[in-house]
């Protein structure tokens, strides 16, 4: 089964809805540890609409498991990467006007520029990850620019998913699917590491765990939301028993799961 790396970025979303001192991300980092996350991951977004740069040294100095730090490809985001030294950055895209990253990133359309800030962050030691659709020739490139491992989208999978009344067996359903078992076993091909992430839930999630070659799913929305209503520690043991096919306890799997 993949590690669960929790992002904790929505306990700062609701923080900065006051811009106040609460809840904290980082207090957040220590519960999903205890909660039995393999990882904490967070992406600081350069219009900060999240996780703040005080949020950092105090997220390096309590996260004893895996720390992975999303961020843009852009000469801030480096220089911050390069002094906090995470256990791995993943490069994302950003768009202002966006809830929440929509796509992958282009690796193929800007492999000039990536090549440079890769060079950049593995000179500090830092392994570099691509955020990326679960397409052929962004695999390619990804491996051309010398990433160290890829996170495969899986944002068409799960809306899919919903938009099918929540049924595994559809064939729509199963075509993303196939995508990704075909995008990851190319990955792996291709000499990187292959995680996976974006829009998975407890009703969702068991599909893409059973896949072949997956280290890593990152989930970070359902997770804070469901820690509302049960606690953050108890929403991380959920998302564990879920990836390994157990129903959540009392309750259906499809209980307060959102795409």
């Amino acid at each position: 089964m993949p590690d669960l790396c929790v992002n904790i970025d929505h306990v700062a979303t609701v923080r900065q809805a006051r811009r106040t001192w609460e809840p904290d991300p980082v207090w957040a980092a220590v519960e999903v540890q205890l909660g039995g996350a393999a990882g904490v991951t967070f992406h600081l977004r350069e219009d900060r609409r999240h996780m703040q740069d005080g949020d950092l040294k105090r997220l390096k100095e309590v996260v004893t498991v895996r720390l992975n730090m999303e961020m843009a490809a852009t000469a801030e985001m480096v220089r911050i990467a390069c002094d906090l030294k995470p256990q791995m950055a993943m490069l994302v895209p950003e768009g202002r006007q966006e809830i929440t990253t929509e796509g992958g990133l282009d690796v193929a359309g800007q492999q000039a520029t990536l090549k440079a800030v890769i060079h950049e962050l593995q000179d500090a030691g830092i392994p570099v990850s691509a955020f990326i659709d679960a397409e052929s020739d962004q695999i390619e490139a990804a491996a051309a620019c010398g990433f160290s491992v890829c996170e495969l989208h899986t944002g068409p999978y799960a809306e899919t998913f919903h938009d099918h009344g929540r049924e595994i067996s559809h064939d729509a359903v199963q075509h993303e699917l196939e995508k990704l078992r075909q995008s990851s076993r190319q990955v792996i091909e291709a000499g990187m590491m292959c995680n996976a992430g974006h829009a998975l839930n407890y009703a969702n999630v068991q599909a893409v765990a059973d896949l072949d070659g997956i280290s890593e799913l990152h989930i970070g929305h359902s997770i804070v939301s469901r820690s509302v209503f049960t606690g953050i520690q108890q929403a991380t043991r959920d998302m564990i028993n879920c990836m390994n096919g157990h129903a959540l306890t009392g309750e259906s799997k499809h209980h307060g799961a959102t795409v």
